[in-house]
């Protein structure tokens, strides 16, 4: 496909890729290890759960904490249901890809039934990879 700006892609650009996403994947890995390590430094001095915040060599690392709550759905559907508070539960209605899939295999369903009923996504993804090992 070609346009008016054409981008021509070289070898270069591709090894380019190939490391830079190589020393991604290993920054990552360093930093979650560095995180790990600077959660277990606050675990140990201000205890587990605790926000918290150091100085050192002109920086500050801080540690917050994020409550979230939700509700256990089969206890809290029980619970409604028991003080007929039905008005309350969602009934939310989706296909069951599974029954569905089973429908069409038994000859319930056909293909026509279906027209329309389906929509397709893609997403482009890239990949880079050495012909040879590195």
């Amino acid at each position: 496909m070609k346009n008016k700006n054409e981008t021509l892609v070289t070898g270069e650009m591709l090894i380019k890729y190939y490391e830079l996403n190589k020393q991604k994947k290993e920054i990552e890995l360093e930093m979650n290890q560095l995180k790990e390590s600077f959660q277990q430094y606050f675990d140990s001095f201000v205890g587990e759960n605790v926000k918290g915040e150091i100085t050192i060599a002109g920086y500050k690392l801080q540690r917050q904490i994020r409550n979230t709550e939700k509700y256990n759905e089969d206890v809290i559907i029980k619970r409604l249901e028991d003080l007929q508070m039905n008005d309350l539960i969602q009934i939310v209605k989706k296909p069951d890809d599974v029954k569905i899939k089973a429908a069409l295999q038994l000859g319930l369903l056909n293909q026509e039934h279906l027209d329309g009923c389906i929509m397709k996504t893609s997403s482009p993804a890239i990949s880079v990879k050495p012909l040879t090992p590195r």
